[in-house]
C-alpha cells in the first residue's frame, strides 16, 4: 500500500431546510455533517483525514476515488472535491496527549496547589530532563 501526502475524494454535501448540512463520502462510507458551508467543509477535510489515517494505520487497501462527473446528485444536492494534507493529520497523531495518572505524597501536591503550578507541564519538562531530550520538542 503506497502512503500518499495528499487524498482528494468527492463529497456530497446535502442541504435540507432547518438542519445541519450533512456532508457523505460515497467511496469511504463516512459522513459528518455542519451548521453552515464553512463548518460542513472543515468538518469533511477533518473526517477524510482521520478516515483515511485509519486506513492507513490499520493497513487497509485504500479505496480509488470517484470522478466527480460519476456522482449522481439530487435536487438538494452539491459534490465537491474535498482534500486532506495527511503528514499535518499524522503528526498531530503523534503529538497527541495521553493521560496517565501518578501518585505522589500529599504535602507535595498542596505545595504544588499553594503554587499554582501546571503538573502536567512540571511532568513533561521532568521527563524531557531526564531523557536527555531537546525541552523544544
Amino acid at each position: 500500500m503506497k502512503i500518499k501526502d495528499r487524498y482528494f475524494y468527492p463529497a456530497v454535501f446535502t442541504y435540507e431546510e432547518g438542519q445541519e448540512i450533512a456532508v457523505t463520502f460515497p467511496d469511504l462510507d463516512v459522513a459528518t455533517s455542519g451548521r453552515d458551508e464553512e463548518e460542513a467543509l472543515l468538518s469533511a477535510r477533518e473526517c477524510l483525514g482521520v478516515t483515511m489515517f485509519g486506513l492507513e494505520s490499520d493497513g487497509e487497501a485504500i479505496p480509488e476515488p470517484s470522478r466527480l462527473s460519476d456522482i449522481q446528485t439530487g435536487q438538494n444536492e452539491k459534490v465537491s472535491l474535498i482534500d486532506v494534507y495527511m503528514p499535518a493529520v499524522r503528526l498531530s497523531a503523534v503529538n497527541r496527549a495521553v493521560n496517565r495518572t501518578v501518585t505522589l505524597p500529599a504535602w507535595l501536591n498542596a505545595a504544588a496547589l499553594e503554587h499554582d503550578l501546571n503538573f502536567s507541564q512540571v511532568l513533561q519538562e521532568g521527563l524531557k530532563y531526564k531523557l536527555g531530550l531537546d525541552n523544544n520538542l
